[in-house]
Order: C-alpha cells, then structure tokens, then sequence
C-alpha cells in the first residue's frame, strides 16, 4: 500500500492506494522481501505494521509494530480477504496453512481518503503534519488509480472542479513538483492564480500564471478572490512558523467557502489527475464485489 502524502504526514491523515500506484515492480518485489525478513526474525504470529520510506531508491524502515492499524478493514475491502478474522484464529494457534491464502490478483485500485472535522472548529489549521487530524476514512475503488481518487474525494465531500481558476502558492522547495499539476490544468483550461514567488516561476517555465497579492500584502488579495466566487480550487503548501501563520487565513477561507484545497503537491498532482479523468467522462458505480473474482 502506497501513501499519497509523503512522509511527515501522519499516516491516518494521508490518502493511500491499494496496490501502490507509482513503485516499480523492482520496488515492491524489494519491500516483499524485507517484510518477510522482518516478520521471521520478530516472530510476530497475527498481524504486523510496517512503514517504509522510499528516497533516490533507497528503502528505509520508518517503524515496525506487531499489531493492526486501523487500515486493516481498507485493505480487507479492498482484497476481500477477511485480514482481522484470520490474524485473530492464527493468534489462538490455528496453521495459517489451514486458509489456503493466495496472493490477490489485483485487476483494480482502491485509495483511502481521510475525513477531517475541520468545519466543526473554526480555529484549526487544516495543514497537515505528523500529528493525526482526520476522524475518519472514505474509499475510492475503480481500475485505474486516477478514477479511484475521484470517488475517494467525491466520496469525503470533495466536489472537484472541471473548470475555472486555481490559486497556486506553494514553498520553494515544492515549485518544481507543482509545474506537473499545474501545466496540466493549465492545458485542460484552467486559469492559474498564483503569489508573487510562484507565479514568477510558473511563467519562466512556460506557464501562464495571473499574480494576485498575498493576504498580508494588503486588498485586493487572494482571500476577497475566494469570496467573490473567482477561485475554484487551492494548491498551498508551506513552511516554518511564520509562513504557516500567515498563511492560516486562506486555508481557513477555502474550508469556509468550500473550496476544494490540498496542502501537499502529492494531493494536487493526485488531484490533478483526477480532475482530467472527469473532464474525460463520467464515473461508472460498480458493487465491491464484482472486483473479486469468485473463490
């Protein structure tokens, strides 16, 4: 299972896929072979989390934990394999052997998206970060990963756009990433937004961006855009505790509006790539259990 977000966001809060949606087969076969490493030489008998970081090829071990998470009834849906019933008769001393388990073949992706209660407390930052936020899940599941993230985000109240304009303001270290999104958008005919910083580099790397002033820059800024209904969707990501601070007010106001916002360039390329699927045609609804072949 692949999360969206990278690391640094807590694991509960970030969007997942079920089978990874972006490793190599070469990286999936390797952390396969980790785990197993790990589980014979912990002796873990029922269930065991496990949470790796990937950077440059490189596989890190971030923790290891023998027990379930609460991703566990995610991932039963989205096999359909009872995980929880099974690790808990393995746990009393029945031979998993007994099961007869075999490898799911996954001819669909399902994503998590969590559920945050922002709306109810209206002095909560909704940036994310490793401390836990969301009290609850919602599920996407389809057979490919860009319609799977749209039902997940339809699914936690998420209305994606399929046209207007997208305010861009994201950190220095996320301009590069963010081009991928937002050339995207902009060739499906979204007009971007952007601060002064983001804009610049938007333009020298060949898209077309309008500048709007920052909160603290004084009116007309981005915040009045949002409220006269000119701003459809939100990509912010930001850093250090003065910029987080004075950012704090246009998160708010897109929460307020109900603008849909991402606070990581994993979610607005996510968000992205669902946005074009839609514009490509409608989403089909399908019963879980015709994902599973019977047996």
């Amino acid at each position: 299972m692949e999360h969206i977000e990278e690391a640094g966001i807590h694991s509960g809060d970030s969007a997942c896929s079920l089978p990874p949606f972006s490793l190599s087969k070469e990286t999936i076969k390797a952390l396969e072979a980790q785990t197993e490493v790990l589980a014979r030489a912990l002796g873990v008998i029922g269930l065991m989390n496990i949470q790796y970081a990937i950077k440059s090829g490189t596989i890190y071990i971030l923790e290891v934990n023998p027990r379930a998470s609460r991703t566990v009834p995610f991932v039963s849906k989205s096999i359909g394999i009872a995980v929880a019933k099974i690790a808990a008769q393995v746990m009393a001393g029945k031979p998993i052997s007994s099961f007869n388990l075999a490898r799911p073949t996954a001819t669909h992706i399902a994503v998590k998206e969590a559920v945050f209660p922002f709306a109810r407390f209206s002095g909560v930052d909704t940036i994310l970060g490793p401390e836990m936020k969301s009290t609850g899940e919602v599920m996407g599941i389809d057979k490919d990963f860009d319609s799977a993230f749209a039902k997940s985000q339809l699914a936690a109240g998420t209305a994606l756009p399929q046209k207007g304009s997208i305010f861009i303001s994201v950190k220095d270290s996320d301009k590069a990433k963010v081009l991928v999104p937002a050339r995207e958008l902009n060739n499906l005919g979204f007009q971007i937004v952007a601060t002064h910083g983001t804009s610049e580099y938007l333009e020298t790397h060949g898209v077309v961006a309008v500048r709007v002033k920052k909160v603290l820059e004084g009116s007309p800024h981005v915040v009045d855009l949002m409220k006269s209904g000119s701003i459809q969707l939100m990509f912010n990501t930001t850093e250090g505790e003065q910029a987080i601070a004075d950012s704090f007010t246009l998160r708010r106001a897109a929460l307020t509006l109900g603008i849909p916002y991402y606070t990581t360039v994993a979610g607005a390329i996510a968000a992205s790539r669902a946005i074009s699927r839609l514009r490509n045609g409608g989403l089909e609804v399908t019963p879980l259990q015709s994902y599973f072949k019977p047996g």
